[in-house]
């Protein structure tokens, strides 16, 4: 048999296995790198395309916030306007009451009844003063009850004409005023 020695073409062919092995893993790292850089990269624009939608969302709450809160206004403005103009209605509405208070308490008021004081709080009338008799007081309160526009007369105080060493009785009365639709409504 002849000898061929075989040393040098293994040795070639190791180095050639080695050399293709290393290009191999050089490459793989190389796909690699790349696959994690390409990764890297979509993520990062997923990750900034979501950050420009929050900005934007953030960006439409607050004007929608800013809205939200012009609106409050203009419903707390609204609201004081209504309150103002049921106000100035009311004041409207009311204006001829009080003449119409004075007239009936001129017409209810007998003879020998004199009025000190006279004292309004809504529909309710407090009134002070002297008569020359219980009687005379008496005879107001059934005036009052019997008028269209006051009505309810409640007698809080009357000293005698011996206590006030004036001659007269003094008195404390109050009545409501009402109207004749709210004296239907009532009935």
């Amino acid at each position: 048999m002849a000898r061929i020695n075989l040393l040098p073409w293994r040795e070639e062919a190791r180095q050639q296995r080695r050399k293709d092995f290393l290009t191999a893993l050089g490459l793989g790292l190389v796909v690699t790198l790349l696959g994690a850089i390409l990764v890297h990269v979509y993520f990062e624009g997923r990750i900034s395309a979501q950050q420009s939608r929050n900005t934007y969302l953030k960006t439409q709450i607050a004007s929608l916030d800013r809205k939200i809160k012009e609106i409050k206004d203009l419903e707390k403005t609204k609201a004081d306007l209504l309150a103002r103009m049921d106000i100035i209605q009311k004041l409207q509405t009311s204006r001829p009451e009080i003449v119409r208070l004075f007239d009936e308490l001129v017409s209810a008021l007998p003879a020998g009844v004199y009025l000190t004081k006279v004292q309004q709080s809504g529909s309710a009338v407090v009134m002070e003063g002297r008569a020359q008799s219980n009687a005379r007081v008496s005879a107001f309160m059934g005036k009052i009850e019997r008028s269209e526009w006051i009505g309810k007369p409640r007698l809080m105080l009357i000293e005698n004409k011996d206590k006030t060493g004036t001659g007269l009785s003094h008195f404390r009365l109050s009545f409501d005023q009402v109207s004749p639709k709210k004296a239907d409504e009532d009935a």
